[in-house]
């Protein structure tokens, strides 16, 4: 089948793209067989290094505590973060200069700025501005950074939504006399939110694996951070990195299945059904409301 942008193979190329794969997966092979050498030579898969984590003390006393507070700060972040981006975003469309360029400005000073330089100038602004207790300024200081990086790019992302929308809803907006104000809440973000969506969710899925460098700047109690002492109690420092890799891929896997089903069921509901109405039908759903029209003219002069 042959498309405009899409020339489907012919024999050679499939017989290409066959070798090509084929290649790809024994190189693959190779290298996990590799990997796994190199552990059994080093010593890296003996039993004794795996135990700890088929036992409840390593769990309850190191990798949830640590998963909880890593849950706790993207949640909190995420929370903050989605609506403040939205907003700086609507108001970098805005038609008022005086609101659009403090607006751009924000957006493109805070996310020129590397996260973990946020998390520090905040956790900075924390010891010497207030009077939060030390054993919670590193979770304020993460959250601050994160909020700060994270809404300036989704404002980025809702900007760009928005502007991807075709001029036609616009102007059809404007045509039924919609103010802007109505014409973004009821038209443009709606229709919107699907297209942003996937571009939001790797967002969120940065949200939570920059959590980690609290950990490592701030001694913030993170998974990561919890690791390190399940290590250094357990000697087992590449399973208990493996361990930690492994429970951030099931999270995001989550989240981003989420997102995915999600974003199938916003596109479901926006879907038209195809229906084509005859003219007997036209006739009547016009009359239909040209009869709630004069009902309500009705009742209203009574």
């Amino acid at each position: 089948m042959t498309s405009v942008l899409y020339d489907a193979p012919g024999p050679k190329a499939k017989r290409r793209n066959l070798l090509f794969s084929v290649l790809f997966f024994v190189l693959l092979a190779l290298l996990l067989w590799w990997i796994w050498q190199t552990l059994d030579d080093k010593g890296q898969l003996q039993w004794s290094l795996w135990k700890p984590f088929t036992t409840s003390e390593a769990w309850t006393t190191y990798l949830l505590p640590g998963l909880g507070d890593t849950l706790k700060a993207a949640a909190l972040a995420m929370v903050i973060a989605l609506p403040l981006g939205a907003v700086l975003g609507i108001l970098r469309l805005s038609d008022h200069r005086w609101v659009r360029i403090p607006a751009g400005a924000v957006v493109e000073f805070f996310r020129a700025i590397p996260v973990l330089l946020l998390m520090l100038f905040a956790n900075e602004f924390y010891v010497r501005s207030t009077g939060i207790p030390s054993d919670e300024r590193p979770l304020y200081a993460v959250v601050t950074g994160l909020v700060l990086y994270n809404a300036s790019v989704l404002a980025e992302i809702v900007r760009a939504g928005i502007l991807s929308l075709p001029k036609g809803q616009s102007e059809a907006a404007m045509a039924i006399g919609l103010r802007k104000s109505q014409t973004m809440s009821s038209i443009l973000l709606p229709q919107a939110v699907t297209a942003m969506l996937p571009a939001i969710v790797s967002q969120l899925v940065v949200i939570v694996k920059d959590t980690a460098l609290g950990g490592v700047m701030l001694g913030f109690t993170e998974l990561l951070n919890t690791r390190s002492t399940l290590a250094a109690n357990y000697a087992n420092v590449i399973p208990s990195f493996i361990v930690v890799a492994v429970i951030f891929i099931i999270l995001n896997f989550i989240l981003t299945s989420f997102a995915s089903w999600l974003e199938g069921r916003l596109r479901r509901s926006k879907r038209s059904t195809g229906a084509v109405l005859g003219a007997d039908k036209v006739d009547d759903v016009n009359a239909a409301e040209v009869g709630d029209t004069y009902g309500t003219g009705a009742e209203g002069r009574l």
